[in-house]
């Protein structure tokens, strides 16, 4: 099973497409909240090396912070799917 990540933030609509794409292809992940505030990301900074969210993290892939849902989605679907 993938051993999945996503830095994400309540109601942001591009982490919900991604959560959307991780639910259609029943993919588990760990979901990390991150602050509003972009000072405060430091997590998610020390993954990426932005303050922008979404971020996907899939250490069995070597993928250690990939942003932009578009293509998290991409990657999710030509790794993950049928």
């Amino acid at each position: 099973m993938a051993n999945l990540e996503l830095y994400e933030l309540e109601g942001c609509p591009y982490c919900a497409k991604v959560t959307s794409k991780l639910d259609e292809l029943d993919l588990d992940y760990e979901s990390h909240m991150v602050p509003r505030s972009h000072s405060e990301r430091t997590e998610v900074e020390d993954v990426s090396g932005q303050t922008g969210v979404p971020v996907l993290v899939d250490p069995e892939n070597d993928v250690e912070g990939m942003p932009e849902s578009d293509d998290i989605v991409e990657y999710l679907e030509e790794e993950y799917g049928s």
